[in-house]
């Protein structure tokens, strides 16, 4: 596998990725930038986009879904709380949802869900192999806003307690925004993360 960081527009500037699996298949996860810039990357690697994996639907996530989806034919994967059809929640459906625990296999890539309900009622955190898709559950030293449509504070910190257990190794902590971290680090200095 090969992970590939695409940084979305200003002012928001989200992390997205693009993986490229041994035999040729693709996933995108939270793909913000331009259709076309993933387009590119894939045409580039001689790979195919079968899997589009959102960490929730914010708006500033979703940005290159539609098109991508229209262009590739990829699965589009978020959780049904995260489909709205307002400007906040753009998206109003999806090939498949979420169920905690489960595990999403494409090409030599195997993605474990881990739901983490806070930022967003349908929000999950993603591992595979040592990379931690966290989108706007955490990020390096501090954690997603709790003040917003479907944000619960109360379930951040349950999903933030859940995730510390859920992750033992010391996975590198991609977030949706800002640099990235490692799961060792997170636990050692994030303040949000002292239970």
């Amino acid at each position: 596998m090969k992970a590939l960081h695409v940084l979305g527009p200003a002012p928001l500037y989200t992390n997205t990725f693009l993986l490229l699996g041994e035999n040729g298949h693709a996933v995108a996860v939270d793909p913000a930038a331009s259709a076309e810039q993933y387009l590119d990357l894939l045409q580039k690697n001689k790979a195919e986009l079968t899997d589009i994996l959102l960490t929730h639907g914010h708006y500033d996530h979703v940005g290159a879904v539609e098109e991508l989806k229209r262009r590739t034919g990829a699965r589009i994967h978020l959780s049904k709380e995260d489909m709205g059809g307002s400007r906040l929640f753009p998206l109003t459906e999806a090939d498949a949802g979420y169920e905690d625990g489960e595990t999403i296999a494409v090409d030599d890539m195997t993605f474990t869900v881990i739901r983490t309900p806070g930022h967003t009622a349908g929000s999950v955190c993603l591992l595979c192999g040592d990379l931690l898709f966290a989108g706007d559950t955490l990020f390096a030293g501090d954690i997603g806003r709790t003040d917003l449509e479907g944000s619960r504070p109360d379930l951040m910190r349950a999903s933030l307690q859940k995730l510390c257990g859920a992750v033992t190794s010391d996975a590198q902590v991609l977030p949706g925004h800002d640099r990235f971290s490692t799961m060792d680090a997170e636990k050692a200095e994030n303040p949000y993360l002292r239970f």
